[in-house]
């Protein structure tokens, strides 16, 4: 297969509602479309990427214009014909966390191609150790009122979920009453995590400790950021009580990993595609945890659209032995998507395996036209 042609958007997507977390609150976000086009045409291939500066420390622009670098100077396959390409190719690529974003969006737009074009899906290109047919995911709850809490907290409850993710910040006064909230409207019934987003310090996470115990929080996701120094007294803490501790924005390649786990801190990690360099790198993160018998979650970056919604869908279903899974949130955050399909999970957030070759999914042009910035269009045509 002759690849012709790649191009890379800038996409802006709306949301339906305004999500608040600890670093930012979004009413749209920035990521970035990787197209591929073989065989003159005859075969598409997209992949996504959510280029985060409070995670990797990348944005929209220098994401776009790593994946121009990373074509250009590095040994791209522009014959494909088989899966090996693609991963020597991974392997080859600079291994800061500062590329991970667009190397998962190169990444997974090249994988697509090649599954279009051999007429395979996504997930035949690993193995099957781990795999199931069949996932729940949780549910997210944003900082909000106490009103906007219980109105999403309602709304979840009637959608069978029991795995909860409740976002907090500094404000000791807003979180207890959003914690209260949710124990009131689901009783005891219940898997509570708490994402912190590494805005607590020492001071504060010690503050917070009686109230964690008081609300059943069974996981702190992230909660200083990943150069505090204080994380190693208040994990000993926690850790007493059976609190388990998980890492996300400290933990975004293989190396990052295993510090952490040689630090002892930490004793579950968020595993995310565009966190941490699409497949291959997150195959490799989750691979190393297994070994160190390390738990860990198949997480997503807010706002993505239904081709990281999909691609997260094929690792969740890879990894059968994870704890949690977030994401396939499309219908339920986005305004507007850019694939024909809907990707959101159903009912007590079950997912099943997407129909169809590649990622299962098909984009509408037009849609991704409308929600791009189509003047910084970056193109690269096939060198002669």
């Amino acid at each position: 297969m002759r690849i012709n042609e790649i191009n890379i958007y800038k996409l802006l997507l709306p949301f339906s509602d305004e999500f608040a977390h600890s670093l930012r609150k979004r009413n749209y976000v920035k990521n970035i479309i990787v197209e591929i086009i073989a065989d003159q045409g005859e075969i598409i291939g997209y992949g996504e990427g959510a280029p985060r500066s409070y995670v990797t420390g990348e944005t929209q622009e220098s994401a776009a214009n790593a994946i121009k670098d990373l074509i250009e100077k590095y040994l791209f396959p522009w014959e494909l014909n088989d899966v090996s390409q693609i991963w020597d190719f991974v392997d080859s690529l600079p291994d800061e966390k500062d590329h991970n974003s667009a190397i998962c969006a190169l990444e997974m737009a090249l994988l697509d191609t090649l599954a279009k074009k051999q007429h395979r899906p996504l997930v035949e290109y690993f193995t099957q150790d781990f795999y199931v047919n069949k996932i729940h995911y949780g549910a997210v709850i944003p900082l909000g009122s106490q009103m906007t809490i219980m109105r999403i907290c309602q709304s979840i409850k009637e959608l069978g979920f029991k795995k909860l993710k409740l976002k907090m910040g500094k404000d000791i006064e807003q979180n207890r009453i959003a914690l209260n909230t949710l124990a009131i409207i689901f009783k005891d019934d219940y898997d509570l995590k708490v994402d912190i987003n590494g805005v607590w310090d020492y001071e504060i996470a010690f503050e917070y400790i009686p109230i964690l115990r008081k609300y059943d929080v069974r996981v702190v996701e992230q909660p200083m950021a990943p150069d505090d120094s204080g994380i190693a007294g208040f994990a000993r803490t926690i850790k007493e009580d059976g609190i388990i501790l998980m890492a996300d924005e400290s933990a975004c390649s293989l190396e990052d990993v295993k510090r952490l786990i040689n630090d002892g801190h930490y004793n579950m990690i968020n595993v995310r595609l565009s966190k941490c360099g699409g497949f291959r790198r997150s195959l490799q993160v989750i691979n190393y945890l297994r070994d160190k018998e390390v738990s860990f979650q198949i997480g997503c970056q807010l706002g993505e659209t239904g081709l990281l919604s999909a691609a997260g869908r094929v690792l969740s279903l890879l990894c059968g032995d994870a704890v949690y899974y977030d994401g396939s949130y499309d219908e339920f955050l986005l305004k507007e998507n850019i694939t024909f399909e809907n990707v959101s999970f159903g009912p007590c957030g079950e997912a099943r395996p997407l129909k169809g070759s590649g990622l299962g999914v098909e984009v509408s042009k037009q849609k991704l036209d409308r929600l791009s910035d189509l003047p910084s269009k970056i193109t690269i045509m096939r060198p002669n």
